[in-house]
């Protein structure tokens, strides 16, 4: 069992950064994929980074390419998110998600079905 805790979102104004920490639980952090997705209201959760298991292999959907970055600390069992140039658009609950089984390849975690954990979700606000 993993339990993934989020934190560091809030409201900013469009173009500054934020960046988004995500503490997980248990001994097999290194075991998962972890990925950042995001829910607007009336919207569908989204894709928006992966970071494969303990290479740096990630995805970035295209709407965030260039701005944000995903990272791991596999010894502090922490995933990050740092998000710069923030637009209104990017307004939403972001969720941290662990999951996929080691080797998968990344396009398949573009899927929020493929993950087995996911945290509580932090609030963003990107005012115009």
């Amino acid at each position: 069992q993993v339990q993934l805790v989020e934190s560091g979102g809030g409201l900013v104004q469009a173009g500054g950064s934020l960046r988004l920490s995500c503490a997980a639980s248990g001994r097999t952090f290194s075991s998962y994929a972890m990925g950042w997705f995001r829910q607007a209201p009336g919207k569908e959760r989204e894709f928006v980074a992966v970071r494969g298991w303990s290479g740096g292999s990630t995805m970035y959907s295209d709407s965030v390419k260039g701005r944000f970055t995903i990272s791991r600390d596999n010894t502090k069992n922490t995933v990050y998110l740092q998000m710069n140039s923030l637009k209104p658009e990017d307004t939403a609950v972001y969720y941290c998600m662990a999951g996929g089984t080691p080797g998968q390849p990344l396009r398949l975690l573009l899927n929020p079905n493929e993950y087995d954990y996911w945290g509580q979700g932090t609030q963003v606000t990107v005012s115009s």
